[in-house]
């Protein structure tokens, strides 16, 4: 049933996203978007990193659950970083996001494609696979924040 409800939250949240930034009437509700993305695939992230690191027994079908769900989520936040959404609500996004474009586009493709190795590595039920494939994902997610996240 759990397996189920992730497959239909991710699902959904893949319809609905498609057109996402052409759903932003105001900048705030980008931030918000953006920001309840972020948040999600942080917390399942954290799940695998504490699988990752041993803070929490390896549970090979969580880890898939989870991986899945990072991976579904990776996709989203990206289409609310729009012209005009560096205002409106408070955010800890920064300027070169919106004045180095391209380098920002790097990053979240990198993210996007290190979250489906993610994916890959946990639904081989090897916790080894899932630690490589976590420390990669995480490189990515820091050099991002390094770059482009307010402290």
């Amino acid at each position: 049933m759990k397996t189920l409800a992730v497959v239909a939250f991710a699902a959904a949240v893949v319809t609905l996203s498609a057109p996402a930034s052409a759903q932003f009437a105001k900048p705030e509700d980008a931030i918000k978007y953006r920001q309840s993305a972020l948040f999600v695939m942080g917390q399942h992230f954290g799940r695998l990193g504490a699988m990752a690191n041993g803070r929490i027994p390896f549970d090979a079908k969580a880890a898939q659950e989870n991986a899945d769900v990072v991976a579904e989520m990776a996709k989203l936040p990206w289409a609310a970083f729009g012209a005009g959404t560096d205002k409106g609500a408070p955010t800890k996004a920064l300027p070169e996001i919106w004045t180095q474009q391209a380098k920002f586009k790097e990053h979240s493709d990198k993210l996007e494609a290190e979250t489906v190795k993610l994916a890959a590595a946990a639904k081989t039920g090897n916790l080894d696979n899932l630690k490589t494939a976590f420390g990669s994902a995480a490189n990515s997610c820091k050099a991002c924040h390094d770059n482009y996240r307010a402290k």
